[in-house]
């Protein structure tokens, strides 16, 4: 991971639109999933989506990943490579996509139920995201990264989840990856300082037994030690005025599904357009 890059407000801007064009993106395949469908149709749809709006897929090449989203069904935690494999109901999937726009990189993930899901199931992903907002809620001036990963640890393990601890967010930037390196678990008070012109990827992933990984032979998909199911959110946030600011946003996949959400408005200066 290469070193903090602290952005000026202009650069922030631009990372706006990277992170923005993600998030639309992500709107677009909310329509999209559906028991039947295959996750490899989902990619290409969101290759095509991010090239007409004039970004490159973030992920395509990148470290010589074959496709551009991520998708990670059920057990698969993270870095899932699409395939023929149709949804079926009752599935999740951890949709990651990224994109590179104005010499910047947007990444944003969300995991989305396909039909009716299990109520447990149901709860992990409720869980991981609000554990994505108590960890955004510690990215301010004076706060340490150990700050905001005990606060995800600290809920997540209560409700009984274990946090994954081999894969961490990071910084963002011209860089896909630059640091710090974002962990989800940790102590209070330890790590690097924030700083203001900070941009992070926060991405909690947590798993609904097990925080213990493993690899399968393709060299990107993680699994679920045990099989159980696992669910990933991510935002990127700046840190503007001591404080942190979205610049992505969950609400073109809320529009697309009918749900009603005021989790982003602490986060805001000004009520997101949609």
């Amino acid at each position: 991971m290469s070193e903090i890059v602290l952005k000026t407000l202009e650069e922030i801007e631009l990372m706006r639109e990277s992170a923005l064009i993600v998030s639309k993106t992500l709107g677009m395949l909310a329509s999209e999933i559906k028991p039947g469908v295959s996750t490899l149709k989902l990619d290409g749809l969101a290759e095509t989506f991010l090239r007409d709006h004039k970004a490159e897929p973030g992920f395509l090449g990148l470290y010589d990943f074959p496709n551009t989203l991520c998708m990670s069904p059920n057990s698969q935690v993270v870095h899932g490579i699409p395939s023929k494999e149709p949804l079926k109901e009752g599935d999740i999937i951890s949709i990651d996509c990224g994109a590179l726009k104005n010499g910047f990189y947007g990444d944003h993930a969300y995991t989305f139920a396909v039909g009716e899901i299990d109520s447990t199931v149901e709860k992990l992903l409720k869980v991981t995201k609000t554990s994505l907002y108590k960890g955004i809620d510690k990215f301010r001036e004076g706060n340490r990264i150990g700050d905001m990963a005990y606060a995800i640890q600290h809920y997540c393990e209560k409700e009984g989840y274990g946090v994954v601890r081999e894969l961490v967010g990071h910084g963002l930037g011209k860089i896909m990856h630059e640091g710090p390196e974002v962990p989800n678990y940790g102590k209070r008070g330890q790590g690097k300082k924030f700083q203001e012109g900070m941009v992070l990827a926060i991405e909690p992933m947590i798993n609904g037994g097990t925080h213990r990984i493993k690899q399968l032979k393709d060299g990107w998909t993680i699994l679920t030690a045990d099989g159980k199911a696992s669910a990933h959110f991510e935002h990127d946030v700046a840190l503007i005025d001591g404080k942190p600011e979205l610049l992505s946003t969950f609400q073109y996949i809320y529009e697309a599904l009918g749900i009603k959400s005021d989790e982003e408005i602490p986060f805001r200066k000004e009520p997101l357009i949609i």
